[in-house]
């Protein structure tokens, strides 16, 4: 029997870590009307902590792949995942605003921007020859998964007992996930004195020696210079905007305002991630294979039209029809990522590519900050999303323009 090779044991590891990661920054959206109740804080004022926890997620990304390829996967993920127990300790004495933003915004931001950014990439590239285009879709599948699927979790013991006890489940996982790292995690293959899968023999690292915060500057004074990064970054910034930005910040709180319950809420976008593993898994499997470009275009275009239907699904008052959008919408989610990071690595080269995308990630995420915090100021101002979704959607299409101007890049060969 052929033996299981360890490229496999990491993917899981980061798998399950970047869903843990998920679950701690996303679980935001849970916690909007219970912080709004118990402290009587305003809705912009929490949307703006979530929202700067979006941005400096983003924007971090790229630094914190430099500072991998200086000081290892395994140390990086151990800080970070380190960073996010802190913070959610923290949250239990928590009393004030500035508190809110140095926990949810800059701790959190920081703390998740590794296993939500440039992670995916730093493990297919490393550990993967042949099947880097499925891996990158698996771990990306567990960034939209994780933060979903136990919302309906941590919605339901927000509803029967508090959000303490809520914020006490995900910092036991977050320490779980501290003893699993510690344990299975390896920064490069020949630490085990293997090859990276599909390749034959071992592979021995570059170890950067440069200054981090001058190597990711440097990658993006780079970047800024091709047009085929601003198309990229443009469309991930609407691709930020309407996903994680607009339906994992106020989808819950958009349905309760049609009278749906938290927990179905919850339970909703939660489907969504079933079907996002599904999707993007997908999706990097099609990214092997299809010109990424077309598989943009048609990712962009499907969704602006599903943030189309959602405030008519809602306003029907049918569960099927928001089931429907939860399915169409959940297969869409991420899909983007795969496709985006081919693209990547095929302009930029392997070794720059977890950087390049670390920006576009920042571009992401400055987009899902602008999403988070003005879905709270629309709501304000008019007492519903529904603008908000309908905008979002019209970006989608817009996004879908820019991918498809990009031209054809050959393919590189892998060693």
């Amino acid at each position: 029997m052929k033996k299981w090779h360890y490229s496999w044991i990491i993917l899981a590891v980061t798998f399950i870590s970047i869903i843990v990661a998920g679950i701690i920054r996303s679980s935001a959206g849970v916690f909007i009307n219970p912080f709004e109740q118990e402290f009587g804080w305003s809705r912009p004022s929490i949307s703006m902590a979530f929202a700067v926890s979006l941005f400096l997620y983003g924007f971090s990304g790229p630094f914190m792949a430099a500072f991998v390829e200086k000081y290892g996967l395994k140390r990086m993920m151990l800080g970070s995942m380190t960073l996010l127990s802190f913070a959610l300790a923290s949250t239990f004495i928590m009393q004030k605003e500035w508190q809110l933003i140095l926990i949810w915004g800059i701790m959190m931001g920081i703390g998740s921007s590794l296993f939500l950014t440039v992670l995916s990439t730093q493990v297919a590239n490393r550990w993967f020859v042949k099947r880097r285009g499925l891996a990158v879709g698996i771990l990306t599948a567990a960034t939209a998964t994780g933060q979903l699927i136990l919302l309906p979790v941590l919605a339901a013991l927000v509803d029967r007992y508090s959000w303490q006890t809520a914020i006490a489940l995900i910092f036991v996982l977050s320490l779980l996930m501290i003893i699993i790292i510690s344990i299975f995690m390896y920064s490069y293959p020949i630490e085990r004195q293997i090859a990276p899968y599909g390749h034959d023999g071992l592979v021995e690292p570059v170890r950067s020696t440069g200054n981090p915060f001058a190597m990711a500057i440097s990658s993006l004074i780079e970047g800024l210079k091709a047009k085929e990064f601003w198309l990229l970054a443009g469309s991930f910034f609407i691709c930020g905007l309407s996903t994680s930005g607009l339906i994992g910040t106020h989808f819950i709180s958009y349905c309760i305002s049609f009278g749906i319950p938290v927990v179905t809420a919850a339970a909703m976008l939660s489907f969504m991630g079933i079907f996002d593993l599904i999707g993007t898994t997908l999706s990097g499997w099609l990214s092997d294979r299809f010109d990424n470009r077309w598989l943009l275009f048609w990712y962009y275009s499907l969704r602006g039209f599903s943030l189309l239907a959602l405030p008519y699904a809602l306003s029907t008052g049918s569960y099927a029809w928001l089931m429907i959008f939860a399915i169409f919408y959940g297969l869409d989610w991420i899909a983007t990522v795969p496709p985006t990071i081919g693209i990547t690595r095929q302009r930029f080269g392997i070794e720059k590519s977890a950087m390049m995308y670390g920006w576009m990630v920042a571009f992401h995420q400055v987009g899902a900050a602008v999403a988070a915090y003005y879905g709270g100021v629309f709501y304000s101002a008019f007492g519903s999303y529904k603008m908000a979704f309908l905008l979002a959607g019209g970006f989608c299409f817009l996004a879908s323009l820019f991918v498809i101007l990009l031209k054809k890049q050959p393919q590189l060969k892998e060693a």
